[in-house]
């Protein structure tokens, strides 16, 4: 008899991520590029945060830093790109594609069972001082898209007032 595995959870935050990715390039799409590459937020310290582009950007390349944190944890190689600037929304929507699809790929062989680790000393230690079990990670990466979705609506209704 084959041993059924227990994914529910594992695809129930595949799927919310999914989902937020979706989201966020809805909003994305209809960018022009003067949109995309007008630095909005010129105060800012915050490079990721000056333009749409440079919050896409960041977006893209911690998505990927996310899932790197979670094949290092499951000794999984880790060939993700670097981060990226691009010109074009096009070009960020493919990105964001390749994103969902190596996140996916990050899954194969997480199960419901190994997304919660009780032990802080075999938990991610991640490069910004937080420890994250891989759900935790995962449940920081939806929430990081969307609040990046949400400041990317507000810098667009800034554009439209200029």
């Amino acid at each position: 008899m084959e041993e059924k595995s227990n994914k529910n959870a594992v695809e129930a935050l595949l799927s919310e991520y999914r989902n937020v990715i979706i989201a966020f390039q809805k909003v994305i799409s209809p960018i022009s590029y003067a949109n995309l590459t007008t630095i909005v937020d010129s105060t800012t310290s915050n490079s990721d945060c000056q333009s749409i582009q440079s919050i896409i950007t960041h977006v893209v390349s911690s998505g990927y830093s996310y899932a790197g944190y979670i094949r290092k944890q499951i000794n999984l190689s880790d060939n993700r790109p670097g981060k990226i600037t691009r010109m074009s929304i096009t070009e960020y929507h493919n990105d964001l594609e390749n994103l969902k699809v190596y996140t996916q790929e990050t899954f194969k062989t997480i199960e419901d069972e190994d997304l919660e680790e009780f032990d802080e000393e075999k938990k991610i230690q991640t490069s910004w001082g937080q420890v994250y079990d891989i759900e935790q990670m995962m449940e920081h990466a939806v929430v990081h898209v969307l609040r990046h979705r949400r400041q990317i609506e507000k810098y667009l209704k800034l554009l439209s007032m200029e």
